[in-house]
């Protein structure tokens, strides 16, 4: 049967009971004719893999220039703006927020922090660090995943890259939600303005550190944003700096964190991929996939319409927000079949969109790939019978509009000897 608007009705993307498990309202979207308006925001929501590709593929239509916090309404989006502004750094648009010309300017800085090379050389310590949080809880046959691994492993490895230490994760982790949650859920001009408070306090910390790597450079990330111009180039402002760590913490440290979580869950729930994991680990690549195919940690991005245009039979005026929803997109019958069943040896799982598509490819895929693949095969190297230490609390999820966060992942396991 093809759904209608008013079919859907009894739907809503900001119902937490949805965000939990939203792949059969993606389903039910998908069957309706042309695009699916949330009536809430008025937000065009784009499900189907070939919508997409379309959106994803074509920024002079579908342009990145939108405000991180629209889903706040122009209202309460413009009083954290001011008050940002008053007491630090207002939001600037930049890399992911941008379109050509000037994304290829931000673009270009940014790919050369984020080289294969630098990936490559952060391995080895990629690995020590996953072992290193493994020795804390081996022993104790059990861990909250999520709290003792999943955040730290990431987390760890992106706050050494921003001047913290081990000791100041927790500060680390406080900011990286701060920066996230205006474009995460709807919040009072009251809870905006405390979350800006934290978020200054990330903002002063990092400016600081600007003027430290300018000085003396190191081998991080802060010092390779800061000192990658060549000399014909100009400089980017403090400004510009904050706005590119910002989405590069987001999309490092969240995104990572949930794709690990994703990745053990699918094993512990599918004996018979980690049975296999464990006999092929050259199987890891494909793993990483698949989790980021199946549950994906980025279940959609923003984009804003330049022009009257038409998708999938739908009219969609200029200025309209268009959600592109990646997680339904690699669920898309049409593209992958049987897309509800998890399968690390599916042969096309390299075509899935959760680290979108086009120009805006994301930049930190090498890293998060790295890290998920690292941090899994540690656990399978050092522990055996990992499994549910208890059934998990309904709902498993926080609620998100944008992503997929789970809230616990509590595992019992025996340590190798």
């Amino acid at each position: 049967m093809t759904e209608t608007a008013d079919s859907l009705a009894d739907l809503s993307l900001l119902d937490p009971a949805v965000q939990d498990d939203p792949f059969d309202a993606y389903d039910r979207i998908r069957a309706m004719p042309g695009i699916y308006r949330m009536p809430e925001t008025g937000f065009y929501i784009v499900t189907r893999y070939d919508d997409l590709r379309q959106v994803l593929t074509d920024p002079a239509t579908f342009s990145n220039n939108v405000d991180r916090a629209s889903l706040q309404g122009e209202a309460n989006s413009k009083i954290m703006q001011d008050y940002l502004n008053e007491h630090g750094w207002s939001h600037v648009q930049t890399l992911q927020r941008t379109d050509a010309p000037i994304h290829a300017r931000y673009r270009k800085l940014v790919d050369r922090a984020f080289t294969v090379g630098r990936v490559r050389n952060l391995m080895p310590h990629i690995e020590d660090i996953a072992h290193r949080l493994i020795d804390r809880f081996a022993s104790r046959g059990e861990c909250e995943f999520m709290a003792d691994y999943a955040v730290m492993l990431p987390g760890t490895i992106l706050a050494e890259q921003i001047g913290l230490d081990a000791s100041e994760l927790d500060t680390f982790r406080r900011w990286a939600d701060a920066l996230l949650a205006p474009a995460s859920r709807v919040m009072t001009p009251e809870e905006l303005i405390a979350n800006a408070d934290i978020e200054l306090e990330a903002q002063h910390h990092l400016a600081r550190l600007f003027e430290e790597r300018r000085a003396n450079p190191q081998e991080d990330l802060v010092s390779a944003l800061v000192m990658g111009h060549q000399d014909t180039e100009q400089p980017m402002t403090v400004n510009e700096l904050l706005s590119m760590m910002a989405q590069l913490i987001a999309g490092g440290f969240e995104s990572t964190t949930n794709a690990l979580g994703h990745a053990m869950l699918r094993l512990v729930q599918q004996p018979d991929q980690m049975a296999k994991l464990r006999a092929d680990p050259s199987l890891a690549r494909n793993f990483v996939e698949e989790v980021v195919r199946y549950d994906t940690p980025t279940q959609g991005l923003r984009r804003r319409t330049t022009r009257d245009v038409e998708l999938a039979g739908t009219l969609i005026p200029e200025g309209s927000v268009v959600i592109v929803r990646y997680g339904a997109a690699n669920r898309d019958g049409a593209k992958f079949e049987c897309p509800h069943a998890f399968d690390m040896e599916r042969r096309n799982v390299g075509q899935h969109l959760g680290f979108g598509a086009g120009v805006h490819f994301c930049v930190g895929a090498p890293l998060a790939r790295a890290e998920i693949a690292s941090g899994i095969l540690a656990m399978l190297e050092r522990l055996d019978d990992i499994r549910l230490a208890r059934p998990l609390e309904q709902p498993i999820h926080h609620p998100n509009f944008l992503t997929l966060p789970l809230r616990e992942l509590p595992l019992a396991f025996t340590p190798r000897g």
